[in-house]
């Protein structure tokens, strides 16, 4: 047997009845829609909050490494002024 779907042109009462059925069925899934979009938006704030905080970390840790790269260059702080004089003594006889 052959599956044969037969053509045929509606009705005016048929295409108001198909109408009506396509519009219950949108506006009855309209609240799930909008519920999933309101659930994607409030992901996509959590990602976005998440995102910043993250970035905000590592900028501070590199600053901390920063730090810490510049304290382990100076064992004490005479040795630091020492070389600060020094430094300051070469930009003079520069001039």
């Amino acid at each position: 047997m052959e599956n044969q779907t037969e053509e045929r042109e509606l009705t005016r009462e048929e295409l108001e009845q198909k109408k009506e059925e396509m519009y219950q069925f949108y506006t009855e899934s309209l609240k799930y829609l909008k519920a999933q979009c309101e659930y994607e938006e409030t992901l996509a704030k959590i990602e976005e909050a998440r995102f910043k905080r993250t970035s905000i970390q590592m900028q501070y840790a590199m600053m901390a490494a920063q730090q810490e790269d510049a304290m382990a260059g100076a064992t004490s702080p005479e040795e630091l002024r020492e070389e600060i004089q020094a430094e300051q003594k070469r930009k003079l006889r520069r001039d």
